[in-house]
């Protein structure tokens, strides 16, 4: 079978149990991402880092196509739970990277008094495949060089 677009256990994790995304309705736009592992988010404070949550999940797709991490919508309110970033952008090229094989992650603040635990094998997040366009003249031609963080190095 050829690979359109698709998710695969990361390095690291093949022993892992790791559950590759599914959607949950016919009409579900989002498949649903879990936790890797058990982890505590703890309640915020002024200049805490984000707490990384990881997946166990790396992503396949076309040249044109992006995958966006989205926040699960019953989290800031029964968890407290919102991205650090909004919104995650997966690029094509971040699969299989060298520095973390394109394991993909969630960063998340906690707004709740309390420290709130995610267990393994818990619903964190959702991924959208999505096409994306170019503009007339668009000359990027850099390659990746790494993982998280690493465009412009």
């Amino acid at each position: 079978m050829e690979k359109i677009r698709g998710f695969e256990v990361a390095k690291g994790f093949e022993d892992k149990e790791i559950n590759l995304p599914v959607r949950k309705t016919k009409y579900s736009a989002g498949y649903d991402i879990e936790a890797a592992e058990d982890v505590v988010i703890p309640s915020f404070k002024k200049g805490i880092a984000p707490t990384i949550v990881k997946t166990g999940l790396k992503a396949y797709m076309q040249d044109d196509e992006v995958l966006m991490l989205y926040n699960r919508s019953s989290n800031p309110k029964k968890k407290g739970l919102i991205m650090a970033n909004s919104v995650g952008v997966i690029d094509k090229d971040y699969y299989e990277n060298p520095d973390n094989d394109g394991h993909f992650m969630f960063a998340f603040y906690n707004i709740k008094d309390e420290d709130i635990t995610i267990k393994k094998g818990e619903a964190i997040g959702q991924a959208v495949f999505q096409k994306y366009f170019v503009v007339d003249g668009d000359v990027a031609e850099g390659e990746r060089k790494g993982g998280f963080g690493s465009t412009n190095k």
